[in-house]
C-alpha cells in the first residue's frame, strides 16, 4: 500500500469516528501516504494530524456537482491502491467505484457496493459501536483489533486553552442540532447552579449556540460560569476538554471530541439510545438516560426538530441529581 484514501463526508461526529481507521492504517502501513476526503467545515479537525498526507475537501454548498466532477478527476489521477468508503450513500459510492483503486472497500448498504472489491455488512442496533463498524472495513488487511478515535490539537491550540486551565473546571456543551437530542436549557441551568463557586464552568458550542449559552449565564447564580461558545475551534475545544474534571454533553459532536481525547465525559441521551453504536468511548464515561420506560423511545436514529409525541419526557424526566454525581 503506497496511496490510501479514506472517505467520510458526513458530520463532525462521524468524521471523528473515522479516525480509528486512520490510526490503524498508519500502524499497519507506516510508509503509505494516507489522504482523507471530507466535506467543508470538518477539515479543521486535521490541521496538524501526524499521519495524514493530504486532506481533500468536497464543497457541497457551492457548485456541488462541478466540485464532484473535479474530485473524480483528481482521485483517478492519484491512482490510489486502496479506497476506504465509510459512507452508505450514492455519491461517495460513485467516487469509490470509479476511483481506479485496486482495492475498494465499503459497506454493503451503499447502493454502488456491487462495484466494490470488499463489501462489509453494516447493521445498526446490535450494540456494535460505529468505530468498530468502520474498522471492520479494513479488518481483513490489518490485525482486526479495536483502536479508539484520536485527534491531535496543535501546540497553538494548547497554548490558547492553557489560560482557562486553572484549578478544577468543567465543560458543558448544552446545545445540539436536533431539539430532541438536547437536554433542556433549564436542566443545564439547574446543574450549573449546583456546582460550588470557585470551580470554573465553560460553556462550549458553535456561534449558533451563543444566544442560548448567554441566556444560561444571565439566569445563572454561579459567578464562575463562562461562555466560550463560538470562540474556540474544534481542536481548541478538544484541548480544553482533555484536562477538565468532567465534560457534560448531549449525544452530539462534543461527546465524540471528548472520546478522541480520552477525556472524562458524561453523555446525556434523550430521544436516542447508545445501542445505536454512537456512544462515548473515553475510559471515564457514563451515559445518563431517563429512568422511565417510554414506548416512544427511541423515536429514530437521529433527532427531531420537536418531540413527535409533544411531551419530550425522554428529556424532562432525567433528574439533574444523576449529573451531580459526576461532579
Amino acid at each position: 500500500m503506497q496511496k490510501i484514501l479514506v472517505i467520510q463526508t458526513a458530520s463532525i461526529g462521524d468524521v471523528i469516528l473515522a479516525t480509528p481507521v486512520l490510526e490503524k492504517l498508519h500502524a499497519v502501513f507506516p510508509a503509505a501516504a494516507i489522504d482523507i476526503l471530507l466535506k467543508q467545515g470538518t477539515a479543521q479537525l486535521f490541521d496538524v494530524h501526524p499521519y495524514l498526507h493530504e486532506v481533500l475537501v468536497w464543497d457541497k454548498k457551492h457548485n456541488k456537482y462541478r466540485n464532484f466532477r473535479r474530485l473524480i478527476y483528481r482521485i483517478r489521477n492519484t491512482k490510489y491502491d486502496l479506497v476506504v468508503n465509510l459512507q452508505r450513500f450514492f455519491m461517495t459510492g460513485l467516487l469509490t467505484a470509479v476511483s481506479g483503486a485496486e482495492i475498494k472497500t465499503g459497506f454493503d448498504k451503499n447502493p454502488l457496493s456491487l462495484f466494490f472489491t470488499n463489501r462489509i455488512m453494516h447493521t445498526i442496533g446490535t450494540g456494535v459501536h460505529e468505530a468498530e463498524r468502520n474498522l471492520s472495513l479494513i479488518a481483513s488487511m490489518t490485525d482486526g483489533m479495536f483502536t479508539p478515535p484520536r485527534l491531535y490539537p496543535s501546540k497553538q491550540d494548547e497554548e490558547k486553552t492553557s489560560v482557562f486551565k486553572h484549578g478544577t473546571y468543567y465543560t458543558i456543551s448544552p446545545a445540539s442540532l436536533w431539539f430532541t437530542k438536547q437536554y433542556p436549557w433549564e436542566k443545564w441551568l439547574e446543574l450549573i447552579n449546583l456546582i460550588p463557586p470557585g470551580k470554573n464552568i465553560y460553556l462550549l458550542g458553535s456561534p449558533a449556540d451563543r444566544e442560548g449559552c448567554q441566556s444560561i449565564i444571565r439566569q445563572s447564580s454561579n459567578p464562575s460560569c463562562v461562555d466560550l461558545s463560538g470562540q474556540l475551534s474544534l481542536l481548541e475545544s478538544a484541548s480544553l476538554m482533555k484536562d477538565a474534571r468532567m465534560n457534560f454533553t448531549n449525544d452530539s459532536a462534543p461527546m465524540h471530541l471528548a472520546s478522541a481525547m480520552n477525556a472524562p465525559v458524561t453523555a446525556i441521551y434523550c430521544s436516542t439510545i447508545p445501542g445505536f453504536g454512537f456512544g462515548p468511548l473515553s475510559d471515564d464515561r457514563v451515559v445518563i438516560e431517563t429512568p422511565e420506560h417510554l414506548e416512544c423511545r427511541p423515536c429514530g436514529l437521529h433527532g427531531h426538530r420537536e418531540c413527535p409525541e409533544k411531551h419530550f419526557r425522554c428529556a424532562i424526566t432525567i433528574p439533574v441529581s444523576l449529573l451531580v454525581k459526576r461532579l
